[in-house]
């Protein structure tokens, strides 16, 4: 059985994890399938966590490879419907000021599309 579904968007990508733990068992699995879509051109991914009760230091590590994958691809990576433990853990590790967080994926999706309008006009000034 599969550990994540991924939607694939007109502009990006989501990644739901299918299970309740994010840990060493399937953290190798999620950075492959995050390095596998943006190597097919995807540089914006939501995660949607809301299936998450848990997640280790492994899954955050999975977690901020997407996001550097995203950033150097000069596009976008949010994280969305954090559960209480896993946003526990955010915190604690200092990752709120570095991932962008949002409570909903409806919320997630308008910042990435937000962000797609600012780089669209960040290029026309040039």
């Amino acid at each position: 059985m599969a550990n994540f579904s991924v939607k694939k968007k007109d502009r990006y990508s989501v990644v739901t994890p299918l299970m309740e733990k994010l840990d060493s068992r399937v953290s190798p699995e999620l950075k492959s399938e995050l390095v596998m879509i943006n190597s097919t051109g995807d540089k914006n991914i939501i995660i949607d966590l809301s299936n998450c009760k848990y997640c280790d230091s492994s899954g955050l590590s999975a977690i901020l490879i997407g996001s550097r994958l995203c950033r150097d691809a000069e596009g976008s990576f949010v994280l969305a419907n954090l559960q209480e433990a896993v946003k526990k853990l955010v915190v604690i590790s200092q990752l709120d000021s570095v991932l962008t967080i949002t409570p909903t994926l409806d919320e997630a999706e308008q910042i990435l599309m937000m962000d797609e309008i600012e780089r669209g006009l960040g290029d026309k000034e040039e």
